[in-house]
């Protein structure tokens, strides 16, 4: 717990330090001294916390501990457990104070007399939200919000092991690497991905009093993977306020399928027309690729479609057949340990959906899933093929669109790699 003695001495040291600093980079990096900046000193009469001047009251902070509620919290500062219940009952449209989590922090504005007489109780909700009980005169309960600071950033680097390293390496958080991913599902293979690829990225990172809190929008991405750039756009898509992301000639970064069904280790087997059999041993097609992966790894759908066949044969172990509702496309995924659940024939499923876990049933010698593409009753090499985008930017908007890229681009290009 922390009071108001112990908050003013811990400004004023940060204070000291801020001094410090300050002084230490008064010469620049050619030994020429830097123009003195001018620091508004800070005094100690106006600070304050959540309002309340820290030199006139009596404030103590702390944290949630495990199995606390509001009415182990309040009776610690002289609040009876009868206005604990009519807080908790009288404002829960307000905030149900039975959701009050673990490790969140609280405080606890008292009077700077002997009893310390409770003046207001704060607690936080998340970095942004707050709730504030006051006692004084009669007992009311509001909900806040602080100020959201949004700043746009930009960063890029090389990869030597993988995605997410080069992004952790670079200071960047790991939720933005989750959407990158998401974004070039349909484009990029990150199991493919190999040590001299680059990325560049501008994007929004929030901000509360200084702290970080969160990734806000992507507004473009150039990921260069083997010597080829792929680059991805922030657009509003119509007057509604509707966004999506485009490349750089205006298709869509959403294809009618993904790059692939699962998380694999490795490719085992690729697509051939001609293929040694390692149980039948004779040579047949083998029309789909082999993706190596642990039993139970999920394998997800990669388009919207129907469901046509969930079932077992004794060649394919357990496997799924769709119809997908972008042109004629058929996948198939073979070998499953076990189908999800409520996969059956006739549901229809959306793409990324889980419908099944990696097997080795049927004709197969070891754990993997054999994925299979068909167009127009075809088969084609999943690896090779040139999936239409959905959506792309119409040609009435194509020069609109490329006109509000075009400064944005140039940023991007011009963004360090750093290692």
């Amino acid at each position: 717990m922390v009071n108001t003695r112990f908050l003013i001495k811990a400004v004023f040291f940060s204070c000291l330090v801020l001094g410090f600093s300050h002084c230490e980079n008064s010469i620049d990096e050619l030994g020429n001294e830097k123009p003195k900046e001018i620091i508004e000193e800070i005094s100690i009469d106006t600070m304050k916390l959540h309002g309340f001047l820290l030199k006139d009251h009596w404030i103590d902070t702390s944290k949630v501990e495990a199995n606390q509620g509001l009415s182990h919290i309040l009776p610690k500062y002289g609040i009876s457990q009868a206005t604990v219940y009519k807080i908790a009952s009288g404002f829960d449209t307000v905030f149900d104070f039975r959701n009050i989590k673990t490790g969140r922090n609280y405080y606890m504005i008292c009077k700077n007399d002997s009893l310390h007489t409770p003046i207001c109780f704060i607690y936080d909700k998340s970095a942004v939200e707050y709730i504030e009980v006051h006692f004084e005169k009669e007992i009311s309960v509001q909900a806040y919000k602080r100020q959201i600071d949004t700043r746009i950033q930009r960063a890029g680097g090389s990869i030597n092991s993988s995605l997410w390293n080069a992004f952790i390496d670079q200071g960047l958080s790991g939720g933005l690497v989750m959407e990158v991913a998401k974004m070039y599902a349909w484009t990029i293979d990150f199991f493919g991905i190999q040590k001299g690829d680059y990325f560049k990225i501008i994007f929004e990172s929030k901000y509360v009093e200084d702290q970080f809190i969160g990734t806000g929008e992507i507004k473009a991405i150039l990921f260069n993977h083997r010597g080829h750039d792929f680059y991805c756009f922030k657009y509003l898509k119509d007057t509604l306020g509707d966004f999506a992301y485009y490349n750089e000639k205006g298709e869509s970064m959403k294809k009618a399928l993904l790059s692939a069904p699962l998380e694999y280790v490795r490719i085992s087997s690729k697509f051939s027309n001609s293929r040694l059999h390692p149980i039948l041993k004779r040579y047949r097609p083998h029309h789909g690729v082999d993706y190596a992966a642990p039993t139970g790894t999920a394998v997800v759908a990669t388009g919207d479609g129907v469901i046509t066949h969930a079932k077992y044969s004794s060649g394919a172990g357990n496997y799924i057949k769709m119809d997908h509702t972008s042109g004629d496309i058929e996948t198939k995924y073979l070998h499953l340990s076990k189908f999800a659940k409520g996969i059956k024939r006739g549901v229809f499923v959306k793409q990324g959906q889980k419908i099944g876990e990696v097997g080795s049933t049927g004709l197969s010698t070891g754990p993997h899933l054999d994925y299979r593409i068909y167009i127009n009753g075809d088969p084609v090499d999943p690896l090779g093929i040139d999936i239409p985008t959905s959506d792309p930017i119409t040609k009435d908007s194509l020069d609109t669109f490329l006109l509000q890229i075009n400064p944005i681009k140039m940023k991007l290009d011009s963004i360090s790699l750093t290692n």
